[in-house]
């Protein structure tokens, strides 16, 4: 039986898409990481991640897979679209993804109007807002 050592392991360094794929229900916030961070990792396993409930573990931790997730250079518009829906609910939630909404602004796949809606909502500081309007004036 596999440890969570292994499967910390398995998800930071496989290259089979179906290894990868099954990591995903571990459901372990450590391995979710690594998962986002491996290059290897195929677009329907981010949208999976991207979608899986929030609250599995702390807010940091969802943040930090939020903001992994919107920088992973595989992740194309439709596995955008999903981490875009997550930033938005943990924003309206108050938990605070501020460096997913600052990575997503800097994703072309995304529409400027979409990134600064979501600098723009009630959970945004003006920090964020300054930060989403710079990112994309630099997309320009």
């Amino acid at each position: 039986m596999p440890t969570p050592v292994d499967r910390l392991e398995a998800a930071r360094s496989s290259c089979d898409p179906d290894v990868l794929r099954a990591l995903v229900a571990v459901g372990l916030p450590f391995v979710d990481q690594a998962l986002a961070e491996n290059p290897r990792t195929p677009q329907d396993a981010l949208a999976a991640l991207a979608a899986a409930p929030r609250g599995r573990s702390t807010a940091w931790n969802d943040n930090r897979l939020l903001r992994l997730l919107a920088e992973h250079p595989s992740a194309d518009a439709p596995v955008l679209d999903v981490v875009l829906a997550a930033v938005a609910e943990q924003l309206a939630a108050g938990r605070r993804p501020y460096a997913a909404v600052i990575a997503l602004a800097g994703r072309a796949e995304v529409s400027a109007g979409r990134v600064r809606a979501l600098g723009e909502s009630a959970g945004a500081s003006a920090r964020v807002r300054g930060r989403v309007a710079r990112v994309l004036a630099g997309r320009r």
